[in-house]
């Protein structure tokens, strides 16, 4: 369970959600489904989760660096998002428990 939550995301827009509709953000392993992210969510914080949502990010178009070797190529960084809507009356205290 461990390796399918790799961090919380806390950012000015993640922290907002979390304070207003109850929603928390983790990147999360690129392999790992709903279910499974749903299951590690609800053993890691003990909360019982309502609904998560995933986000697929990078990989796509390559950034083009001009050196004195020549021209470089390279993709960006692959990875995933889920944001995890917990029941009311919850919530996961990301500053104490990670």
């Amino acid at each position: 369970m461990q390796g399918i939550i790799r961090k919380p995301i806390i950012t000015e827009k993640a922290t907002f959600a979390s304070e207003a509709r109850n929603a928390f953000t983790f990147e999360v392993d690129r392999k790992a489904n709903k279910l499974e992210i749903k299951h590690a969510v609800e053993k890691m914080y003990g909360v019982h989760v309502t609904d998560v949502r995933t986000q697929n990010y990078g990989g796509g178009k390559s950034s083009v660096k001009f050196t004195n070797k020549g021209i470089v190529e390279q993709r960006s960084k692959q990875w995933k998002k889920a944001v995890v809507s917990i029941k009311d009356g919850e919530t996961i205290d990301l500053f104490n428990n990670y």
